[in-house]
C-alpha cells in the first residue's frame, strides 16, 4: 500500500512538528515545510529516523505571495504530488506589520498564503493527487469578523487578538466555500480547532500557558488527514476529533462566496468556478 504524501506547513515547531511526527508514525510520508532551512532539515532528519527513509522538504516564507508561487512551482518541478494539504502554519502578531505584498501580516500568512497555495497546487498536475485539504483554524474564529470593505482591519487601531481571530474566521469561511466549489470532485476540505497547548504562538503571542499536550493538539489534524471515517466528509469544523458547530458568521454562504472571490483577487489565485 502506498504511503500518502502529506504537505504540512509550519512543520518545524509546536503542533505542526508533533503532527508531522504522528503522521510519520502512522505510515504517512510527510513533506516538511518551514521558512528556516536549518529547522526544516532538523525536522526532516527526525522524521527520517522514525520512518527509516528520508523525508521530503521544502523551504518557503509564507509572508510572501511570490515565495508561495515559487513553492508551488518547486513542488511541480520536483514531481511532488501531495494527497493531503495540511495548512498548519500560523502567526500571531504583537503589532501591525505589513507583508512584502502590503497586506496585514496575520491575514497574509494565516489566510492568503494557504488560499493561494491550495489553488496553485489544485491547478497543477499535482492537483490530480490531492484528496484532502485541512485548515488549522481555532476556536478564536468565534470572535473574528470579516468586513469585505476592510478585511485587513486597517480602520481601527491594531488589536492582536482581533487580527488573529479574524484570520481564523477566514480559514473557516475558506473551508466552507472551497468545499462547496469542490463538491463532487473527490477532494474534501475541513477545518479544525487544534486545542490549546503551550506552543510559541500561545506563550509568546497570547502570553498564556496551554492546557492540552502537543499530542492532544495534533490529534484532530491527524484524524482529518488520515482517518477513513472522514474520507468523504467536507465543509466541516472539528474540535477534539468530532464535528462541531462553527460560528454563525462562518455559515453565511453569501459572505463565504464574496470573501472567496475577494481572496482570489488579492492573491491572483486561479479561482474555481462555483
Amino acid at each position: 500500500m502506498d504511503r500518502p504524501l502529506i504537505l504540512v506547513t509550519g512543520a518545524t515547531d509546536g503542533i505542526g512538528r508533533e503532527t508531522a511526527r504522528e503522521l510519520t508514525r502512522r505510515g504517512a510520508r510527510v513533506l516538511v515545510h518551514g521558512r528556516n532551512a536549518g529547522r526544516v532539515a532538523a525536522t526532516a532528519a527526525e522524521l527520517g529516523a522514525l520512518a527509516g527513509a528520508p523525508a521530503e522538504t521544502i523551504v518557503a516564507d509564507l509572508a510572501s505571495l511570490a515565495a508561495v508561487r515559487a513553492m508551488a512551482a518547486e513542488l511541480a518541478a520536483r514531481g511532488l504530488r501531495p494527497e493531503v494539504l495540511l495548512h498548519n502554519a500560523g502567526v500571531y502578531m504583537k503589532q501591525r506589520e505589513r507583508s512584502v505584498d502590503g497586506f496585514e501580516m496575520t491575514l497574509a500568512v494565516n489566510h492568503l498564503a494557504p488560499f493561494l497555495l491550495t489553488h496553485l497546487v489544485l491547478a497543477s498536475a499535482a492537483g490530480e493527487r490531492v484528496r484532502r485539504v485541512v485548515n488549522v483554524s481555532s476556536m478564536a474564529h468565534n470572535r473574528g469578523r470579516i468586513d469585505l470593505d476592510d478585511v485587513q482591519l486597517l480602520r481601527a487601531p491594531f488589536n492582536s487578538y482581533a487580527s488573529y481571530a479574524s484570520s481564523k474566521l477566514a480559514n473557516v469561511l475558506f473551508t466552507v466555500e472551497l468545499a462547496r466549489r469542490l463538491a463532487g470532485r473527490g477532494v474534501t476540505v475541513n477545518a479544525l480547532h487544534p486545542g490549546v497547548s503551550s506552543t510559541k504562538l500561545l506563550t509568546e503571542g497570547f502570553e498564556m500557558e496551554g492546557s492540552d499536550s502537543l499530542a492532544e493538539s495534533a490529534a484532530t489534524s491527524v484524524l482529518l488527514c488520515l482517518d477513513e471515517g472522514v474520507a468523504t466528509a467536507s465543509g466541516g469544523y472539528y474540535v477534539r476529533g468530532k464535528l462541531a458547530a462553527m460560528h454563525a458568521v462562518a455559515r453565511d454562504r453569501e459572505l463565504a462566496r464574496r470573501f472567496y472571490e475577494l481572496s482570489a483577487q488579492l492573491t491572483g489565485a486561479p479561482a474555481l468556478v462555483g
